[in-house]
């Protein structure tokens, strides 16, 4: 439990500090507006994908919460990866859309499985 705190604070700290950062260097003509948007922005893609590694990685007491664990790892991380790939190099537009649109579709892929697994063991 501690550890998992710590890397979650870990992860909001250092994203203060790079957008500190960021914004410091925005302020004086290093970097454009957009730039600062994408990079922080871009984070919280990598976050996500980060704490979708971790999900897996925690004990839970029955086997149908582990595949629903490893299933919501993977959305979780492949949905963050590709929001900040998206956040990276897509167009500003385009990020906006499609990268909201990506974290939504894991977080939908989670649930509708988590659903399915409810359905199967009622069903049995």
């Amino acid at each position: 439990m501690k550890k998992d705190l710590t890397g979650a604070f870990a992860w909001g700290g250092g994203i203060l500090v790079v957008a500190l950062v960021a914004s410091y260097a925005r302020h004086h003509g290093y970097v454009d507006s957009d730039t600062v948007t994408r990079l922080v922005v871009g984070l919280n893609g990598l976050m996500i994908a980060w704490f979708g590694n971790r999900i897996p990685k925690t004990v839970v007491p029955s086997a149908c919460a582990r595949q629903a664990q490893r299933v919501a790892g993977w959305s979780m991380v492949l949905s963050g990866l590709a929001y900040a790939g998206l956040w990276a190099f897509a167009p500003m537009q385009v990020a906006i859309t499609a990268g909201c649109g990506a974290v939504i579709a894991g977080i939908a892929v989670t649930i509708g499985y988590c659903l399915w697994l409810r359905s199967r063991a009622k069903a049995a």
